[in-house]
């Protein structure tokens, strides 16, 4: 691995494909004989610390239409966190029925797990069949994997009875220093960022393209008022600069004071501070307080002028699924992509039907989609938010961090790049983005 990771730092990529491939590479992984080391615990009390390892692996066999990539960073996302725990099942499921699907899937069915679905690196194989893209190239990778074989994925990837997240449903995933994945996840590195900044939006920012301003979304417009959810977490920061740069007017909702600052430096105006107003949307873990919802709904009728919302950016689930049924105004729309908080939704469903409000549920992205987010940070339209970096022997905990909330934006991590900061290649366009950069790494 040292051959490559040099040739990569000195910038000889035309020396990567002349570079042998190793024979095995350190990875962060979980074991199958650990997966119910957690049991009898609640969520918040398992340890990422204890479940996540770096271990060395035996390089995966390439296959048809498949890249191997050197991964230089990658970053954590709440779906390693699940892998980590356990919840809401072991992910060795999923390795197991994609591993019938082929004698070529059977690769991923392991007694181990290589987690992460982000990565930015360089090209170091390409297997038959790929044309597009090269040893050498810098790249990032966002996570759908698809077969492609059948007629339903053709109008919509997301729709294909075979989409996996890769990293999370599929094994060899991006927290390694080498990365197996389908050369249609491939895109290319925006030459402006450093390897660390270019991992962390892949999920994230795919992810809040599609829910917010795709048709297979939210569809946002100019002039929406758009209630965002955790706006400066991973996924609400990239929601927060959709909003903004597409017109639409957010209402973010943050826990702490410290978070409301970042968003507004993001120059968002409108701005809850969960924890200064004191919401409890349940009286107890059966009962929902409406009175709470009302309060809330009036609160945002006091920043917008009296608007009510027109799109709820939903991703906390349980704890505030309610409330955002409640707040959206007449004919609105509560878009979801997940459920940290909770998998079992209740809402007043007379508050749904009564009102012609609309839940859309919304699923990472397909490549297009993924394309066009990736296309926003190249133009320097959306800057990545990455506030902490660890190196890969740490990535317990920097999982721990974003389980228990702890970090803000994404939470990087380098793979086979040696320190922050490498891998810029555009210094001038670097240069007119920086302040905007480092406002968003809260620099």
């Amino acid at each position: 691995m040292n051959d490559i990771r040099d040739a990569i730092l000195a910038d000889q990529l035309d020396a990567i494909s002349g570079l042998p491939v190793p024979e095995s590479y350190r990875a962060v992984l979980v074991r199958k004989d650990e997966q119910g080391m957690f049991e009898g615990l609640a969520p918040k009390e398992k340890d990422p610390r204890k479940s996540l390892h770096v271990d060395e692996v035996a390089t995966p066999e390439l296959g048809p239409g498949e890249a191997i990539v050197a991964v230089m960073a990658s970053s954590v996302n709440y779906n390693t966190v699940w892998t980590s725990i356990f919840e809401p099942v072991s992910t060795f499921g999923f390795l197991e029925r994609y591993g019938r699907l082929s004698d070529l899937t059977k690769r991923h069915d392991l007694p181990y797990h290589v987690v992460g679905s982000d990565l930015a690196g360089v090209v170091l194989r390409v297997g038959p069949g790929v044309n597009r893209w090269k040893p050498g190239d810098e790249v990032v990778a966002h996570c759908l994997s698809v077969e492609l074989e059948d007629p339903a994925g053709h109008d919509d990837t997301m729709l294909d009875p075979q989409q996996r997240i890769w990293g999370f449903e599929t094994n060899f995933g991006g927290l390694a220093e080498l990365a197996l994945v389908k050369s249609n996840q491939l895109m290319p590195k925006p030459a402006h960022l450093s390897w660390e900044e270019a991992a962390s939006p892949g999920l994230v920012n795919s992810t809040a393209y599609r829910q917010l301003v795709s048709r297979n979304g939210a569809d946002m417009k100019q002039g929406d008022v758009v209630l965002i959810w955790g706006a400066s977490g991973g996924l609400g920061s990239y929601a927060t600069q959709m909003a903004l740069n597409g017109g639409a007017i957010p209402v973010c909702v943050v826990s702490s004071p410290e978070k409301a600052d970042i968003v507004r430096s993001m120059g968002a105006e409108l701005v809850i501070d969960r924890s200064a107003e004191g919401y409890r949307f349940w009286k107890d873990e059966q009962t929902q307080d409406p009175k709470e919802w009302q309060r809330l709904g009036k609160k945002i009728r006091e920043l917008t002028g009296g608007d009510d919302v027109d799109i709820v950016f939903e991703h906390p689930g349980r704890e505030t699924f309610g409330a955002s049924v409640y707040v959206a105004k007449k004919g609105g729309t509560i878009v979801t992509c997940a459920s940290t908080s909770g998998y079992l939704h209740q809402y007043d469903n007379r508050y749904l039907w009564m009102n012609l409000k609309r839940i859309i549920g919304s699923h990472f992205a397909n490549y297009k989609e993924a394309w066009e987010a990736n296309r926003l940070i190249d133009k320097g339209l959306i800057h990545p938010t990455l506030s902490r970096v660890y190196p890969m022997d740490e990535v317990g905990q920097a999982a721990y961090d974003v389980h228990h909330n702890l970090h803000q934006g994404k939470v990087g991590v380098l793979t086979l790049a040696p320190e922050e900061g490498l891998g810029v290649k555009d210094a001038e366009k670097r240069e007119k983005h920086l302040s905007a950069i480092n406002r968003f790494r809260g620099v």
